[in-house]
């Protein structure tokens, strides 16, 4: 399953939006270093359901609304310097290793300082903290790589071995392939072999951008004065509000609302029975809503997984005329594959055995057989047929 993480200078909201998205107990307060601990949570993301364009009734969707499930993790914030201990330091970004993909929240209201501390809103300039974390994860990886770097010198004189294996074995846990290393080498027309420190750092930087792919979140949007706001938008970042999805959830589960995350705006169930706080509380909601085109909790996480790690939704069945699985559950399943991901992938994503007795596929809306090597598009419904059942 993908996995995301929220990372961020401490305070900025992000166990609020943790909490938001998963809906799980986190700790929230208004100072610095409230998590210590990474917590793990269940996040999803929005996706239009296969069945309406079917016209089926799968069971699995709300009003024609798939959500597919993602692993969120909320990490400690992090501070100038944690790559040399500061803070929480190296416990913060080791954390970040099992990313797929990383929201980066900064705090658009300009409310807490570098540290993180609270100060009065539109003190700070958040634009500064937007390239403090892709630094510090850069010279956190450029540590482990040096760390090593002697070594592997070394070992270059001798002959058939290739740096690029080599660094992809330091990097171990972080994802990082030697055709990503060996592209990386070639885009910034470098020679690993004898590079500088500072050629080291900005191959560093392009190793953090290949496997950790990052989205800025411009969180507590609703409390940004225009100046700031304007100036955050220039550089094409999402805003947010998670105090007002994190309020709608709630707000849904004791039945004061209907609302679906994502929605642009949500409907109240029977305002007669709201007390003049609430009613203020919704109001203000639906104005945060309507400038932003929804709270932008949602919005980030689809575009993380769909922009950022470019994926497409795809469903596997068993039944290819009934678009069901052998229990007659209908679209029981939504996979999120990587755009360009064939028939045979899809097989292994099922299950490993699946994919190595793969035969051929189906594309269960024209019924007819596709290749191996056929390109899948986001909604397809596929029929695995395999060698072992």
């Amino acid at each position: 399953m993908i996995t995301l993480a929220l990372a961020g200078k401490p305070n900025c909201g992000k166990s609020t939006f943790f909490k938001a998205a998963t809906m799980a107990n986190a700790e929230i307060a208004n100072y610095p270093f409230t998590t210590i601990n990474p917590n793990f949570g269940v996040a999803y993301v929005r996706t239009p359901c296969a069945c309406r364009s079917l016209n089926l009734k799968c069971g699995k969707c709300t009003e024609g609304v798939r959500f597919v499930p993602v692993n969120l993790i909320d990490v400690a914030g992090l501070v100038p310097d944690a790559h040399k201990g500061r803070g929480l330091g190296n416990q913060f970004l080791d954390h970040l290793r099992q990313a797929d993909a990383i929201l980066h929240m900064v705090d658009a209201s300009g409310g807490t300082d570098a540290e993180g501390n609270p100060v009065g809103v539109g003190s700070h300039d958040p634009s500064g903290d937007i390239k403090f974390l892709e630094f510090e994860m850069t010279m956190w990886v450029y540590g482990i790589l040096d760390k090593h770097w002697a070594k592997l010198n070394r070992q270059a004189q001798v002959k058939g071995f290739s740096i690029h294996q080599a660094i992809a074995d330091v990097f171990t846990g972080l994802k990082i392939t030697p055709e990503d290393i060996h592209d990386a080498e070639l885009a910034l027309k470098l020679d690993l072999v004898h590079a500088k420190m500072e050629d080291l750092v900005r191959f560093c930087a392009e190793m953090v951008r290949i496997s950790k792919p990052m989205l800025v979140v411009g969180n507590k949007a609703d409390e940004a004065p225009e100046a700031l706001r304007a100036k955050l938008a220039e550089q094409k970042i999402a805003f947010a509000s998670a105090a007002s999805e994190l309020a709608l959830r709630n707000a849904v589960t004791a039945k004061v609302v209907t609302y679906l995350p994502g929605d642009q705006k949500f409907t109240v169930v029977n305002e007669a029975s709201l007390s003049p706080a609430q009613k203020a509380g919704l109001v203000k909601i639906a104005e945060v809503m309507k400038q932003f085109n929804g709270t932008g909790v949602q919005q980030a996480i689809n575009r993380a997984v769909f922009e950022l790690l470019d994926r497409i939704v795809v469903y596997p069945v068993e039944d290819e005329n009934h678009y069901c699985n052998k229990q007659g559950e209908v679209l029981p399943d939504a996979f999120l594959m990587k755009k360009g991901s064939t028939p045979h992938d899809l097989a292994y994503q099922v299950h490993t055995d699946i994919g190595k007795g793969f035969l051929y596929a189906i594309d269960a809306r024209t019924k007819m057989r596709i290749k191996e090597s056929h390109v899948l598009k986001d909604g397809d419904v596929i029929k695995i047929v395999s060698a072992v059942k």
